[in-house]
């Protein structure tokens, strides 16, 4: 596995974090159904597998979140949830040498 491979995974270490963190519920709507991590940045573009990065959403928010208008609102809301738990969104995305 390369090291930009190992950076993007989340471990199940930080799903459990993530899951606690977020009370067991989806960020967006609440539902305690239908669970999955996400990514704030994503995977695609670097985005790190770490807790302030992530968050729990129930897949049909999921896919709302990666394929629908409300894309861009949903990241806003997304990335205000993290920064009140975390402050700063700092060091969230896998530079080459890392």
């Amino acid at each position: 596995m390369n090291k930009r491979t190992q950076a993007t995974n989340i471990s199940t270490k930080v799903r459990q974090a993530v899951i606690e963190r977020d009370h067991k519920q989806c960020i967006f709507c609440g539902t305690h159904q239908m669970l999955s991590i996400a990514h704030r940045i994503s995977r695609a573009s670097g985005g790190k597998g770490i807790e302030k990065n992530l968050a729990l959403v129930c897949i049909p928010c999921h896919k709302r979140l990666d394929q629908s208008i409300y894309r861009k609102e949903m990241l806003i809301i997304m990335e205000r949830y993290l920064i009140g738990h975390y402050g700063k969104l700092e060091n969230i995305i896998y530079k080459k040498g890392e």
